[in-house]
């Protein structure tokens, strides 16, 4: 069966750039663009035209430089606003106005004063003006999953009379459950004459944490094209994240048999990038792209990764374009991971030495959050003085490394450039080396496998 293809619109410069501390200006703009081009997304929703006068040139100016995919600008149902949206996109090689009003009952009663009767026209007519200067209309009834859905159902058939090409169903509040979400577009399918003539798009919002599952449902009911942002940024609690919607597709087809265009080798780079003209960082253990999204610190997950990466990683790092996975060593390091990293500072040992080290290991691991490469060093350096062993030439030249990547703190002492260490390729850890290093002896095995449960 061939599997269907969803339309993938970012939004991270519009409604990303809402986030408290998120706004970027025009080279910015420019910048994070041209990643979202090397990306694949197949729509750019570069801005709020009528907003600012900054807005306006940066949608411009990403309209101009970036070809590829569609450029969307925002407006609001009104005449003024598309005719900004128009003015701005007149340089792009293919453009989409996206127009909006809030349908909710909440919002026609305390934000717009209007009633229901002018909803609809209101509606229609700034769906008519945007199709008389664009093809591309998209239409967004704001707060749609608190909107009676008859009256939803009632606003979109004129739309899509009027000329509409994409229906856009936010969540707008991140108010609704994906079984509930799911139906809700099941029933915009069934119920809206002329639906066959235009898109079903979703715009989910993360109020309750459920932003990605949202989109997730109401692809499997339908919908073909996902609004989403980089890192899940946006107003309030966010979007819901391209990566983590991508990459669920990916790993999961037996459950969602879509393809996107998105080379996911980007989606890490996209992020980084971001964070870096944001200055707004991930959180740690962010889905697909935190910082601990590929570390393994548990003894029972560095073993089982060590032996074969699938035990504990549903995807590679590379497949998102993280460089390596990482094992960190903590307190519930198992002995595989300590010896691993004792190797690659150019130390080797025996059973007995490495069991030293590693009681002494553990002990510090219990008083400090991460024990670094001039902490292991250390502890060999006592290790080898307490047995009486000299250590032998080549082991200062790992210490020399560590030492060289110091730098002044900021109480005059020392920092360490520390990270943590990468999981070596699957091509150094066979059979037998394992057996070499004497480590992959079935009782050291288990207590790896129980260290750290």
């Amino acid at each position: 069966m061939e599997k269907a293809r969803i339309t993938v619109f970012d939004t991270t410069l519009r409604d990303g750039e809402q986030s408290p501390g998120c706004s970027m200006n025009v080279q910015e703009k420019l910048r994070v663009a041209r990643q979202l081009d090397r990306l694949g997304v197949d729509v750019i929703e570069a801005g709020f035209p009528i907003s600012s006068d900054g807005d306006f040139a940066a949608v411009q100016a990403v309209a101009a430089a970036v070809r590829r995919p569609i450029i969307a600008a925002l407006a609001r149902a009104c005449s003024q606003d598309i005719e900004r949206a128009r003015q701005a996109l007149k340089g792009a090689a293919r453009r989409r106005i996206h127009v909006f009003l809030a349908t909710s009952d909440i919002h026609l009663q305390y934000k717009l004063r209007i009633s229901r009767d002018q909803c609809l026209e209101q509606a229609r007519d700034a769906v008519r003006l945007a199709k008389s200067f664009c093809d591309d209309v998209e239409f967004s009834p704001e707060d749609a999953t608190r909107t009676d859905p008859a009256f939803l159902c009632q606003v979109l058939e004129a739309v899509v009379e009027a000329g509409a090409t994409t229906l856009n169903i936010p969540d707008t509040v991140g108010y609704s459950m994906p079984e509930e979400f799911g139906e809700l577009i099941q029933t915009i399918r069934q119920r809206v004459r002329g639906i066959e003539r235009a898109t079903i798009s979703v715009h989910c919002h993360n109020d309750l944490g459920l932003a990605v599952a949202n989109t997730l449902a109401a692809l499997a009911a339908g919908a073909r094209q996902v609004e989403c942002t980089i890192n899940g940024i946006g107003e309030r609690a966010g979007n819901a994240s391209l990566e983590e919607i991508v990459m669920a597709m990916r790993v999961r087809p037996d459950r969602y048999a879509y393809l996107t265009g998105v080379a996911s080798e980007q989606l890490y780079p996209a992020s980084q990038l971001l964070s870096e003209i944001t200055g707004v960082g991930v959180q740690p253990n962010k889905a697909i792209i935190g910082r601990n999204a590929f570390a393994h610190e548990a003894g029972i997950h560095q073993d089982g990764v060590l032996k074969n990466p699938l035990t504990y990683e549903i995807m590679t790092p590379q497949s998102v374009g993280v460089p390596d996975s990482t094992l960190v060593l903590g307190k519930h390091s198992g002995r595989h991971a300590l010896g691993l990293r004792c190797q690659q500072l150019g130390h080797h040992f025996e059973r007995r030495e490495l069991d030293e080290i590693y009681r002494r290991f553990v002990v510090l691991a219990d008083k400090i959050k991460q024990v670094e490469d001039h902490h292991l060093l250390q502890l060999i350096r006592e290790s080898c003085v307490a047995a009486l062993r000299i250590p032998p030439a080549h082991v200062e030249a790992p210490a020399r490394a560590v030492a060289a990547s110091a730098v002044a703190g900021p109480n005059g002492g020392r920092e360490y450039l520390q990270k943590p260490f990468p999981i070596p390729p699957a091509t150094d850890l066979g059979p037998a080396s394992l057996l070499r290093n004497s480590m992959a002896e079935h009782h050291c095995e288990q207590e790896d496998y129980l260290w750290g449960v």
